[in-house]
């Protein structure tokens, strides 16, 4: 008898049949389809152990250890690994979940949603529509307007501060320096 089954007969209450999050099965592109690719050598050398696990390999960061999680600055986070704008500082709020939580999105289609059935629990996965990056899960517990919680995990952001200067260019974000040379 399963774990599921038999706390039910201990409680005496009804199982519950999952919630659906309103997306069809297999809602995620291949990895080939994404807007920009990067090989996986490239990524290995240019992000950290951490950033390539939790935004290649669908990890996760440890709760309360991530840079971003209790950052205040003003500005905007975009992908660690493509440079696409992401979250305003404006949207983010403290969830008390331990990850960087955010109640909306620069641009509706900054992130692409699928369903996540890992670790037997029903969420959805955000990841970044240019390049495919997990980032981290939507729940729908977050604060009005919206309702939205964006859970991200700090190591697949990077934060782009108000007083810097930037433009979007094919989803990647390059800021302009005080040289004038432009940077990723």
């Amino acid at each position: 008898m399963s774990g599921f089954n038999l706390l039910h007969l201990i409680t005496k209450s009804q199982p519950r049949a999952l919630r659906s999050c309103s997306l069809p099965s297999g809602a995620h592109r291949t990895k080939n389809a994404w807007p920009l690719s990067f090989s996986q050598e490239e990524l290995r050398k240019r992000l950290t152990p951490m950033q390539y696990h939790v935004t290649q390999e669908r990890g996760t960061e440890r709760a309360f250890t991530g840079e971003f999680t209790h950052y205040k600055d003003e500005g905007t986070y975009t992908c660690v690994v493509c440079g696409a704008l992401l979250f305003s500082s404006n949207t983010k709020f403290d969830s008390g979940s331990g990850w960087p939580s955010f109640s909306d999105l620069v641009k509706e289609e900054s992130i692409t949603q699928s369903d996540d059935f890992s670790y037997g629990m029903q969420r959805v996965e955000a990841a970044c529509s240019q390049c495919g990056a997990h980032l981290g899960h939507l729940f729908d517990d977050g604060p009005r307007p919206t309702g939205k919680r964006y859970c991200i995990n700090s190591a697949a952001l990077a934060f782009q501060p108000k007083h810097t200067l930037s433009f979007s260019e094919g989803g990647a974000t390059s800021s302009k320096m005080a040289d004038g040379k432009t940077g990723l």
